[in-house]
């Protein structure tokens, strides 16, 4: 029996370990209870938050913000073939180089200092803006005029790898009078957002964005060269969505070129030749766009009257200078749908149309031409973006062309 009992105990004592082993069985990584993994979860955002919050604080000295750097380049290559196809010329180049600092000086006052760097050193933008309520803001110094639709968006997010024709003639890029670049002057300016409209999350849009300046009318980094200012506004309503536009600007100014001054003092104007000295520049435009971060669609009509003068003859055949105005008038319209592509859906593609029409003299239909442009817009990442452009370009008093242009963006 005592024998038996040390058997039974013997016996005990080896299966109660192998018992518990095979019921403890160790828990792997992946096996967690999911009530601890969103634990983890939330206490690694804990963290993150906190560690974000730490690092802002750390930026900030006395209320000022640390200056954020950004800016972009651009390269491209453009090809332009006569109507047989023809190669006529073709040219690699930096369209921009762009650097840019801005940043916070309180809560209300912010700035904004861009320059480009493609040619030589050149100021861009540079000013200040004091913003106490988002009904009203007022900034001081050099940047973009409140005058169309397409201007105000950055060049890296066009649509196509310039701005239109229209926008470019008469909103100060190369404008028809001579004076003016990249669509900037030096002023002084209002803006504001009206009648917001409130969602589940609260502000969503406002339904009417405002803004309306006083400029020299000279140009970017151009002092003012005559004793008037020049006014320009511009007016937009989203009419129950926030991706609806419809917009309204009005240029009301003088302008004055003393270069081409000079050579009429010097040489007169030769017969038939219109030169721009001095005088009125007007312009208005009206636009409507639809933009839900998808589909995109603009449209615009681009109106100008600019003060000019024309070299003639009297009836004594003698030379004679005439004033003229030159009333030009120009639209586009330009539609395209992103496409989210790739594994993850970050890339993005868009196919793109554009038709333009511009008339410098609206009088002489010799001087209409039109623009027929298809291209691809490609984001691989939301850092680069790639453009390929073809165009056909037709002049009512003939001679059709064609233009290729392929341009690489990457901003940071």
């Amino acid at each position: 029996m005592k024998h038996n009992f040390r058997i039974l105990i013997g016996v005990l004592a080896i299966a109660l370990p192998m018992s518990i082993n095979a019921q403890v069985k160790p828990v792997k990584p992946n096996q967690e209870p999911k009530q601890a993994k969103v634990e983890k979860v939330d206490k690694e955002k804990l963290e993150k938050e906190k560690l974000e919050k730490q690092e802002r604080r750390e930026k900030q000295k006395g209320g000022l913000e640390m200056p954020r750097i950004s800016g972009f380049v651009q390269g491209m290559y453009q090809a332009n073939l006569s109507d047989e196809g023809e190669l006529k010329d073709n040219t690699l180049r930096m369209r921009r180089v762009r650097l840019s600092v801005d940043g916070n000086l309180s809560k209300t006052v912010s700035y904004k200092i861009q320059g480009d760097f493609t040619r030589s050193p050149m100021l861009v933008d540079a000013f200040i803006k004091y913003k106490p309520c988002r009904e009203f803001a007022i900034q001081v110094g050099q940047f973009k005029t409140p005058f169309t639709i397409e201007s105000p968006i950055n060049p890296v997010n066009l649509e196509i790898f310039d701005y239109g024709e229209a926008v470019q003639q008469l909103g100060g890029y190369k404008d028809v009078c001579g004076v003016g670049a990249l669509g900037r002057d030096l002023g002084v300016m209002a803006t504001g957002s009206l009648f917001p409209v409130e969602g589940e999350e609260g502000y969503k849009y406002s339904i009417v964005d405002y803004s309306i300046g006083v400029f020299n009318g000279n140009g970017a980094n151009q002092l003012d060269n005559n004793n008037r200012k020049d006014i320009v506004g511009r007016l937009e309503v989203h009419p129950g969505l926030k991706a609806l536009t419809l917009s309204g600007s009005y240029y009301y100014g003088m302008y004055r070129n003393t270069t081409v001054e000079d050579e009429i003092a010097a040489n007169g104007v030769a017969r038939g030749k219109t030169v721009f000295p001095n005088g009125v520049r007007n312009r208005w435009a009206a636009g409507i766009q639809y933009n839900d971060d998808k589909l995109v669609l603009r449209g615009e009509y681009i109106s100008g009257q600019t003060d000019c003068k024309i070299g003639g003859l009297d009836e004594q055949g003698d030379a004679l200078i005439l004033d003229q105005i030159l009333n030009s008038k120009g639209y586009y319209a330009v539609a395209g749908y992103n496409f989210a592509i790739g594994k993850d859906k970050s890339q993005r593609l868009m196919p793109v149309l554009r038709y333009e029409h511009f008339d410098q003299v609206n009088s002489a239909l010799l001087e209409n031409t039109n623009w027929y442009t298809v291209g691809i817009n490609y984001w691989p990442l939301k850092s680069v973006n790639c453009k390929l452009d073809y165009s056909l370009i037709q002049k009512e008093a003939g001679g059709n062309s064609h233009r290729v242009v392929a341009m690489v963006s990457y901003k940071f």
